[in-house]
């Protein structure tokens, strides 16, 4: 069992558990953190959730984890966000109102449109419903692979539940996009921060060699 200590941030929106266990089955020794020492004191975090951008801040902000965040990251410790803990690290998000983020990664959190349409009008295309959230197993395609990423074949499959997708100002940070039915960002990398769209708790063998991947590094 790794002896390095990863936090699990609990802000009360999504399922820890499942996270915990996934990190607990690859040898990790994973404690929910609900309380800026636990983090704070912690080798490495993982910031994961589901659910509304604007009560994910004012959960952060109640339980003083806010600091505890800006403070594990400017340490260099390794960061891991998933889903909603990917687009809370951005400015701000069009959902409910355009609530404002964490602002460490520059950008804005938008929606999947729901109708798709051609762009070339000497042959139009029809208007395609797009299916939102996007849900299911979809493909990763590599534009920077990182670290986490070691072992995992371009094209691989992951599991994504979402409705709302990121758009960084700085396009060098985008680790991985993927398709439906535009190309999104679905992973950024920018020094010691590395988050995600998809669900890798919930990607079987492939989610949890990048957990594994994720505990190792310093």
């Amino acid at each position: 069992m790794s002896k390095r200590l990863i936090a699990v941030i609990d802000y009360g929106m999504g399922n820890l558990r499942s996270v915990q266990k996934a990190l607990e089955k690859i040898g990790s020794r994973a404690i929910i953190a609900n309380t800026p020492e636990q983090v704070l004191d912690a080798s490495s975090v993982i910031l994961p959730g589901v659910g509304a951008f604007a009560k994910c801040m004012n959960n952060l902000e109640k339980l003083g984890l806010v600091d505890s965040i800006y403070r594990a990251i400017e340490a260099g410790k390794p960061f891991l966000g998933i889903c909603l803990g990917l687009q809370i690290l951005f400015t701000e998000s069009e959902e409910f109102g355009n609530p404002k983020g964490l602002n460490i990664i520059k950008g804005r959190v938008i929606r999947f449109p729901t109708n798709l349409t051609g762009t070339d009008s000497n042959n139009p295309m029809p208007k395609v419903r797009l299916k939102v959230p996007h849900m299911g197993w979809n493909s990763l395609k590599f534009r920077k692979r990182a670290p986490v990423y070691e072992h995992i074949d371009d094209g691989s499959y992951l599991y994504f539940v979402h409705s709302f997708y990121v758009v960084p100002e700085d396009e060098n940070i985008i680790s991985t996009t993927t398709t439906h039915g535009i190309d999104f960002t679905s992973s950024i990398w920018k020094d010691n921060i590395i988050a995600m769209q998809f669900h890798p708790e919930k990607s079987q063998r492939l989610g949890l060699q990048i957990l594994k991947n994720f505990i190792e590094l310093k």
